[in-house]
C-alpha cells in the first residue's frame, strides 16, 4: 500500500456472513451495486426531501439527494486518497432507512411504534441492509461488508447508548465485529458531511424554486453575502435562474475546498498516520473550519471546572469559539438564552429547571442530561434528552445542531405556556389538593 493511502479503506475486514470475493470488483464496490439494485433505494424516489414529488418534476426526493451526496463523497475522497467506493456506497445507503414526509414522518412513526423500542431511521437503514433485503439464500440481508455497516451506524459518531441498537437490531448480530465508542473510517465521515453540504445547499434551492423565498433573501446569511456581492450585478430576469445554479455551485466549492484544507490540518496536527490513529481519534476529523461553522458556546456560571474548561478551549485551539461568561444576574441570563439557538444543561441533578422553562418560553431548544427533571419537562419536539456522559453530550449538540431547523420557535413558546404557565401549575395544584380532600 502506498504511503498516502494509509488512511483508507481498501482492505475489508469482510462480512458476518463469509462471501467468496468477486475477481472483478471489490468488496465495496458489490455493496455499492448490492444497495443500487436493491427495492429500498428504489423507493426512496417517493420520499420527501423538503417538498414532496408530486408538487414539481424538478425538487429533489431522497433518492435524488442521495445521488447528489454520493458525488460530492466521492469527488472529496478521491482528493485526499482515500476509498471513493466506500465513500459513495455510504452516501447511498444513508437515507435507505428515511421515512416518507421527512422527520415529521420519523416522529410519527417514534411514537407509533414506543411499545416495541421506538423508531430511528438510521437504525431503520440497518435493519433494511440487515435484514428486510432478502435477495439471498444463505443469508438474510444484502450481507454488507464490516466497513460498510459500521459507517451506517456510526453516521452521526460513536455510539455510547446500545439500549435502542440492542432493542431493534440486537448487538448479537454483529457478531462483536464492531467497536460502537469511536469514530468511524474517514471515508464514513466524509459521507456524513457531504450530506450536511448537499442538503444545506439544495434545499436552498429548491426552496428559492418554491418561491419560499428570493434569492436576494441570502445575503442576511454572512456566509452567502460574499457570494452574492459576486454576481450582483449580473442578476437580471433573463439569467436570474442560472444566478442561483451559480451560486449554489460556490456556495459548495467554498464548503469542500474548506472542508478539505481544513481536514488535511487535522490530520498532520493530530499525527494521523494509520487506520489505527483514526479509530483512536477522540475527535472528528473531517469538519469544516471555524470560519465556516461560524458556531459559539457560551458558558454560564462558575463552579469547580470553570478553569480546567477555560484551559481546555486554549489547548484545543477553540478559544476564539467559546466564551465564559462567569456569574451574571437573571437579566443578562435571558439576554444570553434569547441571543442563542439553543440552551445546554449539563447538570445531572435537576428537579424542576426554572432555566429550562425560561429557554421554552423564549422557543429555544434545549439539550440536557437526562434526569428525572428534564425527564418531565422536554420532549422530542422541544428537545434531546443525553446520557451523563462526555461522548452522549457532545453527540446530542451536534444533533441539535444539524437538526436545527426542525425545532419550531412557535410550537416550542406554546408548549411552554401550556405546560408551565402560572394558570396551568396553580389550576393543577388546586385540582391535585381538591383530589386529596375529596378523598
Amino acid at each position: 500500500m502506498k504511503k498516502d493511502t494509509l488512511l483508507g479503506v481498501f482492505k475489508s475486514k469482510g462480512r458476518l456472513n463469509k462471501e467468496a470475493n468477486s475477481k472483478y470488483r471489490s468488496p465495496f464496490q458489490r455493496d455499492r451495486d448490492r444497495i443500487i439494485h436493491s427495492a429500498s433505494f428504489r423507493r426512496l424516489k417517493h420520499k420527501t426531501q423538503v417538498f414532496v414529488n408530486t408538487e414539481g418534476d424538478h425538487f429533489r426526493t431522497r433518492i435524488t439527494h442521495s445521488i447528489e451526496v454520493a458525488q460530492i463523497a466521492r469527488s472529496i475522497a478521491k482528493y485526499l486518497k482515500l476509498n471513493e467506493d466506500l465513500a459513495e456506497t455510504l452516501s447511498l445507503a444513508h437515507d435507505l432507512g428515511h421515512t416518507p414526509f421527512g422527520h415529521a414522518g420519523e416522529e410519527a412513526l417514534d411514537e407509533c411504534m414506543q411499545d416495541y423500542g421506538g423508531f430511528d431511521h438510521n437504525l431503520q437503514t440497518l435493519r433494511i441492509v440487515m435484514f428486510l433485503e432478502n435477495k439471498y439464500f444463505k443469508f438474510s440481508g444484502l450481507n454488507l461488508t464490516i466497513e460498510t455497516l459500521e459507517g451506517l451506524l456510526k453516521h452521526n459518531g460513536p455510539i455510547d447508548d446500545l439500549g435502542m441498537i440492542n432493542k431493534l437490531i440486537g448487538l448479537k448480530n454483529f457478531k462483536n465485529k464492531i467497536k460502537f465508542n469511536t469514530y468511524p473510517s474517514l471515508e464514513a465521515q466524509i459521507s456524513a458531511i457531504s450530506d450536511d453540504i448537499a442538503y444545506n445547499n439544495h434545499d436552498i434551492q429548491d426552496g428559492i424554486k418554491a418561491n419560499l423565498f428570493k434569492l436576494e433573501e441570502l445575503v442576511e446569511i454572512d456566509f452567502f453575502k460574499k457570494i452574492y456581492q459576486k454576481y450582483k450585478n449580473k442578476i437580471n430576469k433573463i439569467n436570474y435562474k442560472i444566478a442561483i445554479y451559480q451560486i449554489i455551485r460556490d456556495s459548495i466549492d467554498i464548503m469542500i475546498r474548506d472542508l478539505l484544507s481544513n481536514t488535511e490540518k487535522n490530520i498532520k496536527k493530530l499525527k494521523i498516520k494509520s487506520l489505527k490513529d483514526v479509530s483512536k481519534s477522540n475527535q472528528l476529523l473531517v469538519s469544516f473550519s471555524d470560519e465556516i461553522e461560524n458556531s459559539e458556546l457560551r458558558f454560564i456560571g462558575v463552579g469547580s471546572e470553570y478553569d480546567h474548561l477555560k484551559k481546555l478551549s486554549i489547548n484545543l485551539n477553540i478559544e476564539s469559539q467559546v466564551k465564559f461568561l462567569g456569574r451574571i444576574d437573571r437579566k443578562n441570563l435571558i439576554n444570553e438564552i434569547n441571543d442563542s439557538n439553543a440552551l445546554v444543561h449539563s447538570c445531572p441533578y435537576e428537579t424542576f429547571g426554572v432555566v429550562f422553562v425560561e429557554a421554552l418560553a423564549l422557543g429555544r431548544p434545549i439539550v440536557a442530561v437526562r434526569s428525572p427533571g428534564s425527564s418531565d419537562i422536554l420532549t422530542k419536539e422541544v428537545g434531546i434528552l443525553s446520557e451523563n456522559n462526555e461522548i452522549s453530550m457532545s453527540n446530542s449538540m451536534i444533533e441539535i445542531f444539524k437538526r436545527y431547523n426542525e425545532f419550531d420557535p412557535l410550537y416550542i413558546r406554546k408548549y411552554c405556556k401550556n405546560n408551565f404557565s402560572e394558570d396551568f401549575l396553580s389550576k393543577k395544584m388546586l385540582d391535585n389538593y381538591n383530589s386529596i380532600l375529596s378523598n
